[in-house]
C-alpha cells in the first residue's frame, strides 16, 4: 500500500501493526527495520492509524520529539489504562504502573542499576563472558553464538544478582520463551508459564523474606519500599526475564550486523573493531539506535485527555497510542544522515531504551554486558564469521524480543 497525505485517516487500507505482521498477524521482524516507519513519519504529522492483531485500533506516534512526550508524561498517557491492550500480562509489574504506583516498586531496586552499581559488576561481567566463551570453544565449531554463549552469560549474570539458585536457571529460558510470545501459536503456554514463574519466585521470596543475603531477591524480599507480597514476586520476575532475554538477543543482533555490514574501509564491522578496540562502547550505542530488540514498538499507551503532540497531531481520550523508538531513532529532526551507521555519532540520545519514567531501569547494565561481550569476541576470535549464509538466519517471530532464533558461527581462521 502507498502512504500518502490521507495516511493518518485512512479507512479503506488500515495499516497492520506490528509493520511486520504476516496474514495470521504472526510478527515477522527482520534485521533492518521496516521502510514504512520511515514513510510514515515523513507523511503529515507522523502520526498513523494502525489496526492491532486482535483488530483494535491504535495511534502510532513514530517522530522522536513526540514520542518523548508520550513516554515521559504517565498522567495524560497511561500505561495502567493500557493493560487491557498488552500482548503479555503485565498487571502489577513496572511495566503495567504509573505514578506513585510505578515509582514505588521502580524504587525499591533501582540502586542496583545505577551506573555506579554497574561499574562495580564490570569485572564480574567480564569474568562470566569469558567463562561462557571458553565454553563456547571448548564445544567446537560451528557453534550457536545465542545458545552457547550470549544466553548462558548473560541468563548467569542476572541470575547471579538475583541470587536465584543455578540449577534453576534454565528454567527461565523456557518460561520466558512462553511468555513474551505475541501471536496465538506462541501464546498457547504463556499463562501456564507465568503461573509456573510466579509460584516458582514465590516460594523463593517467602523463604528469603527474613534473610541476610547480599542479592536482590533477598533485598526484595525483605520488604524494600514497602512493596505487597504480589509485587514483590512479579518485580524479580520482570527483571531476570528483561535481564537476560533482551541482552542475548541485542548480542545476536549485534555480532550479526557486524559480521555482514563493512564499515570504514573494512570488509566488515567487525574487522573495524578488532582493529579498533577503543570503537566498542561508540559502536554498541549506535546499533542499540539502529537495531533495537524490541519487536514491536513501546508499549501501549491510553490517552487520558485531549493532547496535542509537537506535530501537531491531535489526540482524543481513550485513544490508544503506540510511541515508535524504531522510527524516531531515525528521525532526521534529530539525527543526521540517521540511516548511515556511525560508530563515533555524538550525540547519541536514541530511545531504545524508552525515555521518561518508564525508560528501562536495566538500560546501564543491558549496555556494559552487550559492551563486554562485543569486545571479548573481537579481541579473542579476530577470525570469527558466520557459518551458514546470511539469509539463513532466522529472527524470532510472534515474541516481545526480536533476535536471531539461532547464530551459527565458526572462529578457526579460514
Amino acid at each position: 500500500m502507498a502512504i500518502d497525505a490521507g495516511l493518518e485517516q485512512s479507512a479503506t487500507a488500515p495499516i497492520r501493526h506490528p509493520l511486520d505482521s504476516d496474514a495470521e498477524g504472526v510478527n515477522r521482524p527482520g534485521l533492518h527495520k521496516n521502510a514504512r516507519y520511515h514513510e510514515i513519519r515523513e507523511t503529515g504529522t507522523g502520526v498513523a492509524e494502525v489496526t492491532r492483531h486482535d483488530g483494535t485500533v491504535a495511534k502510532l506516534v513514530t517522530r522522536y520529539h513526540d514520542v518523548e512526550q508520550v513516554l515521559r508524561n504517565q498522567e495524560v498517557f497511561s500505561r495502567e489504562a493500557a493493560l487491557d491492550a498488552d500482548a503479555v500480562d503485565l498487571e502489577g509489574t513496572m511495566l503495567g504502573l504509573d505514578l506513585d504506583d510505578h515509582a514505588a516498586v521502580r524504587g525499591a531496586v533501582k540502586d542496583w542499576f545505577s551506573p555506579q552499581a554497574v561499574e562495580r559488576l564490570r569485572a564480574v561481567a567480564g569474568e562470566r563472558a569469558a567463562e561462557a566463551l571458553a565454553a563456547m570453544r571448548g564445544a567446537g565449531e560451528p557453534a550457536d553464538l545465542v545458545t552457547a554463549f550470549a544466553l548462558p552469560f548473560s541468563l548467569d549474570l542476572i541470575c547471579d544478582m538475583m541470587g536465584l539458585p543455578r540449577e534453576d536457571r534454565l528454567r527461565f529460558h523456557g518460561w520466558g520463551d512462553a511468555f513474551l510470545g505475541t501471536s496465538e501459536q506462541t501464546r498457547v503456554n504463556a499463562e501456564e508459564s507465568q503461573v509456573a514463574m510466579v509460584t516458582y519466585l514465590a516460594g523463593l521470596v517467602a523463604e528469603r523474606g527474613g534473610g541476610t543475603a547480599d542479592d536482590l531477591l533477598t533485598h526484595i524480599a525483605a520488604g524494600a519500599a514497602g512493596l505487597s507480597f504480589d509485587r514483590q514476586v512479579k518485580l524479580p520476575m520482570t527483571l531476570v526475564l528483561g535481564g537476560w532475554e533482551t541482552v542475548a538477543s541485542s548480542i545476536g543482533t549485534q555480532v550479526h550486523v557486524l559480521l555482514t555490514h563493512p564499515y570504514e574501509g573494512h570488509e566488515t564491522a567487525y574487522a573495524y573493531l578488532t582493529a579498533h578496540p577503543e570503537a566498542v562502547p561508540g559502536a554498541v550505542t549506535e546499533m542499540e539506535r539502529l537495531f533495537s530488540t524490541t519487536a514491536a514498538d513501546d508499549l501501549p499507551r491510553r490517552v487520558t485527555r485531549e493532547v496535542t503532540l509537537p506535530s501537531g497531531a491531535r489526540l482524543e481520550p481513550g485513544e490508544l497510542v503506540i510511541p515508535s523508538h524504531d522510527a524516531a531513532n531515525c528521525d532526521p529532526r534529530v539525527f543526521d544522515d540517521p540511516h548511515r551507521m556511525d560508530f563515533a555519532r555524538t550525540p547519541n540520545r536514541h530511545l531504545s531504551f524508552g525515555y521518561g519514567p518508564h525508560h528501562c531501569i536495566g538500560r546501564h547494565l543491558g549496555h556494559m554486558e552487550v559492551v563486554t561481550a562485543v569486545a571479548l569476541l573481537t579481541r579473542e576470535l579476530p577470525s570469527l564469521r558466520l557459518a551458514v549464509p546470511s539469509e539463513e538466519i532466522q529472527r524470532k517471530p510472534g515474541h516481545v524480543i526480536n533476535g536471531p532464533s539461532a547464530l551459527p558461527v565458526a572462529w578457526s581462521p579460514a
